[in-house]
Protein backbone atom coordinates (compact mmCIF):
# COMPACT_ATOMS: atom_id res chain seq x y z
CA UNK A 1 0.00 0.00 0.00
CA UNK A 2 1.16 3.53 -0.77
CA UNK A 3 0.76 5.32 2.57
CA UNK A 4 1.31 8.61 4.35
CA UNK A 5 0.53 10.04 7.77
CA UNK A 6 -1.56 13.19 7.69
CA UNK A 7 -3.66 15.81 9.41
CA UNK A 8 -7.02 16.14 7.64
CA UNK A 9 -8.74 19.53 7.85
CA UNK A 10 -12.37 19.50 9.01
CA UNK A 11 -15.28 20.15 6.65
CA UNK A 12 -15.59 23.80 7.69
CA UNK A 13 -11.95 24.53 6.88
CA UNK A 14 -12.28 22.71 3.55
CA UNK A 15 -15.39 24.77 2.69
CA UNK A 16 -13.61 28.06 3.51
CA UNK A 17 -10.62 27.12 1.40
CA UNK A 18 -12.90 25.83 -1.33
CA UNK A 19 -14.51 29.26 -1.69
CA UNK A 20 -11.06 30.81 -2.15
CA UNK A 21 -9.98 28.14 -4.65
CA UNK A 22 -13.20 28.62 -6.64
CA UNK A 23 -12.17 32.27 -7.07
CA UNK A 24 -8.67 31.17 -8.13
CA UNK A 25 -10.21 29.07 -10.90
CA UNK A 26 -11.53 32.28 -12.46
CA UNK A 27 -8.06 33.82 -12.80
CA UNK A 28 -6.23 33.86 -16.15
CA UNK A 29 -4.02 30.80 -16.48
CA UNK A 30 -6.06 28.64 -14.08
CA UNK A 31 -6.75 26.16 -16.86
CA UNK A 32 -3.02 25.55 -17.24
CA UNK A 33 -2.79 24.16 -13.70
CA UNK A 34 -3.78 20.69 -12.44
CA UNK A 35 -5.95 21.42 -9.41
CA UNK A 36 -6.21 19.01 -6.50
CA UNK A 37 -9.67 17.92 -5.41
CA UNK A 38 -11.26 18.85 -2.09
CA UNK A 39 -11.61 15.26 -0.83
CA UNK A 40 -7.84 14.94 -1.17
CA UNK A 41 -6.84 18.06 0.77
CA UNK A 42 -4.53 17.20 3.64
CA UNK A 43 -1.32 18.13 5.44
CA UNK A 44 1.14 15.28 4.84
CA UNK A 45 3.17 14.60 7.99
CA UNK A 46 5.29 11.68 6.79
CA UNK A 47 5.24 10.18 3.30
CA UNK A 48 5.99 6.46 3.45
CA UNK A 49 5.52 5.32 -0.16
CA UNK A 50 4.89 1.62 -0.72
CA UNK A 51 4.63 -0.18 2.64
CA UNK A 52 4.74 -3.96 2.92
CA UNK A 53 1.61 -5.41 4.55
CA UNK A 54 3.79 -7.24 7.06
CA UNK A 55 4.90 -3.91 8.54
CA UNK A 56 1.37 -2.59 9.09
CA UNK A 57 0.67 -3.97 12.60
CA UNK A 58 3.86 -2.45 14.02
CA UNK A 59 3.35 0.79 12.07
CA UNK A 60 -0.20 1.13 13.40
CA UNK A 61 0.95 0.48 16.98
CA UNK A 62 3.72 3.07 16.71
CA UNK A 63 1.44 5.70 15.16
CA UNK A 64 -1.10 5.07 17.93
CA UNK A 65 1.67 5.65 20.49
CA UNK A 66 2.73 8.86 18.73
CA UNK A 67 -0.88 10.12 18.85
CA UNK A 68 -1.28 9.21 22.53
CA UNK A 69 1.83 11.24 23.37
CA UNK A 70 0.73 14.35 21.45
CA UNK A 71 -1.82 16.79 22.84
CA UNK A 72 -4.48 18.31 20.57
CA UNK A 73 -3.50 21.69 19.14
CA UNK A 74 -4.90 24.66 17.21
CA UNK A 75 -4.33 25.19 13.49
CA UNK A 76 -5.78 27.26 10.66
CA UNK A 77 -5.23 27.48 6.93
CA UNK A 78 -3.15 30.51 6.09
CA UNK A 79 -1.82 32.35 3.03
CA UNK A 80 -0.10 30.63 0.16
CA UNK A 81 3.21 29.73 -1.38
CA UNK A 82 4.87 27.65 -4.04
CA UNK A 83 7.67 25.15 -4.52
CA UNK A 84 9.90 26.03 -7.43
CA UNK A 85 7.07 27.41 -9.53
CA UNK A 86 5.66 23.90 -9.86
CA UNK A 87 3.29 23.51 -6.90
CA UNK A 88 0.85 26.04 -5.45
CA UNK A 89 -0.16 25.55 -1.83
CA UNK A 90 -1.79 27.09 1.20
CA UNK A 91 0.06 26.98 4.49
CA UNK A 92 -0.81 26.68 8.14
CA UNK A 93 -0.72 29.00 11.12
CA UNK A 94 -1.30 28.30 14.78
CA UNK A 95 0.64 25.83 16.90
CA UNK A 96 3.19 24.92 14.21
CA UNK A 97 5.60 23.54 16.82
CA UNK A 98 3.00 20.92 17.77
CA UNK A 99 2.37 20.13 14.10
CA UNK A 100 6.11 19.70 13.49
CA UNK A 101 6.40 17.48 16.57
CA UNK A 102 3.56 15.28 15.32
CA UNK A 103 5.29 15.07 11.91
CA UNK A 104 8.57 14.09 13.62
CA UNK A 105 6.79 11.43 15.65
CA UNK A 106 5.00 10.02 12.59
CA UNK A 107 8.29 9.89 10.69
CA UNK A 108 10.02 8.16 13.62
CA UNK A 109 7.13 5.69 13.97
CA UNK A 110 7.46 4.70 10.32
CA UNK A 111 11.26 4.33 10.51
CA UNK A 112 11.08 2.21 13.66
CA UNK A 113 8.43 0.01 12.08
CA UNK A 114 10.90 -0.74 9.28
CA UNK A 115 9.46 1.53 6.56
CA UNK A 116 12.19 2.70 4.17
CA UNK A 117 11.80 6.48 4.45
CA UNK A 118 13.43 9.20 2.36
CA UNK A 119 16.16 11.33 3.85
CA UNK A 120 14.75 13.31 6.74
CA UNK A 121 14.03 17.00 6.04
CA UNK A 122 12.66 19.76 8.24
CA UNK A 123 8.88 19.68 8.09
CA UNK A 124 7.11 22.46 6.20
CA UNK A 125 3.34 22.50 6.56
CA UNK A 126 1.53 22.89 3.24
CA UNK A 127 -1.66 21.74 1.58
CA UNK A 128 -1.18 21.39 -2.18
CA UNK A 129 -3.81 23.17 -4.26
CA UNK A 130 -2.44 22.88 -7.80
CA UNK A 131 0.54 21.75 -9.86
CA UNK A 132 1.91 23.36 -12.99
CA UNK A 133 1.71 21.22 -16.12
CA UNK A 134 5.04 22.52 -17.36
CA UNK A 135 7.87 24.87 -16.54
CA UNK A 136 7.27 28.55 -16.13
CA UNK A 137 3.53 28.69 -15.46
CA UNK A 138 2.97 32.09 -13.83
CA UNK A 139 1.81 31.54 -10.23
CA UNK A 140 2.07 35.19 -9.13
CA UNK A 141 -1.68 36.01 -9.59
CA UNK A 142 -2.66 32.96 -7.52
CA UNK A 143 -0.13 33.76 -4.80
CA UNK A 144 -1.41 37.34 -4.63
CA UNK A 145 -4.99 36.08 -4.25
CA UNK A 146 -3.97 33.70 -1.45
CA UNK A 147 -1.83 36.28 0.34
CA UNK A 148 -4.53 37.54 2.69
CA UNK A 149 -6.30 34.23 3.22
CA UNK A 150 -6.87 33.42 6.90
CA UNK A 151 -9.01 30.42 7.67
CA UNK A 152 -10.92 29.86 10.89
CA UNK A 153 -8.98 28.13 13.63
CA UNK A 154 -9.78 24.50 14.39
CA UNK A 155 -8.58 21.91 16.87
CA UNK A 156 -6.43 19.12 15.47
CA UNK A 157 -7.42 16.06 17.43
CA UNK A 158 -6.43 13.14 15.21
CA UNK A 159 -3.50 11.57 13.38
CA UNK A 160 -4.53 9.72 10.22
CA UNK A 161 -2.89 7.03 8.12
CA UNK A 162 -3.98 7.49 4.51
CA UNK A 163 -3.71 5.22 1.50
CA UNK A 164 -3.04 6.88 -1.84
CA UNK A 165 -4.40 5.15 -4.93
CA UNK A 166 -2.71 6.64 -7.98
CA UNK A 167 -4.66 7.15 -11.22
CA UNK A 168 -4.55 4.10 -13.48
CA UNK A 169 -7.12 4.86 -16.17
CA UNK A 170 -4.96 7.25 -18.18
CA UNK A 171 -7.86 9.72 -18.32
CA UNK A 172 -6.43 13.27 -18.40
CA UNK A 173 -7.06 15.12 -15.15
CA UNK A 174 -7.83 11.99 -13.12
CA UNK A 175 -6.96 12.58 -9.45
CA UNK A 176 -5.38 10.23 -6.93
CA UNK A 177 -7.96 8.72 -4.58
CA UNK A 178 -7.32 8.77 -0.86
CA UNK A 179 -8.74 6.48 1.80
CA UNK A 180 -8.12 6.78 5.53
CA UNK A 181 -7.01 3.34 6.72
CA UNK A 182 -6.36 4.27 10.34
CA UNK A 183 -6.82 7.19 12.72
CA UNK A 184 -5.82 7.83 16.29
CA UNK A 185 -6.99 10.48 18.71
CA UNK A 186 -4.40 12.91 20.03
CA UNK A 187 -4.49 12.42 23.77
CA UNK A 188 -1.65 14.48 25.19
CA UNK A 189 0.79 12.86 27.52
CA UNK A 190 4.20 14.17 28.40
CA UNK A 191 7.62 13.58 27.01
CA UNK A 192 9.70 15.19 24.35
CA UNK A 193 10.46 14.11 20.82
CA UNK A 194 13.07 11.57 21.91
CA UNK A 195 11.86 8.02 21.95
CA UNK A 196 8.81 8.93 19.88
CA UNK A 197 7.35 6.12 17.82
Amino acid sequence: MRLFAAVLPPAGAVAELGAVVDALHALPGAGELRWTSRPGWHFTLAFMGEVDDALLPDLRARLARAARRTPPFALRLHGGGHFGGRALWTGAAGDLDALRLLAERADAAARRAGVAMEEHRRYRAHLTLARARGEGEPLAPFLAALDGFEGTRWRVGELSLVRSNLPVSGVPGEQPRYATVGSWRLEGGGGGAEGSG
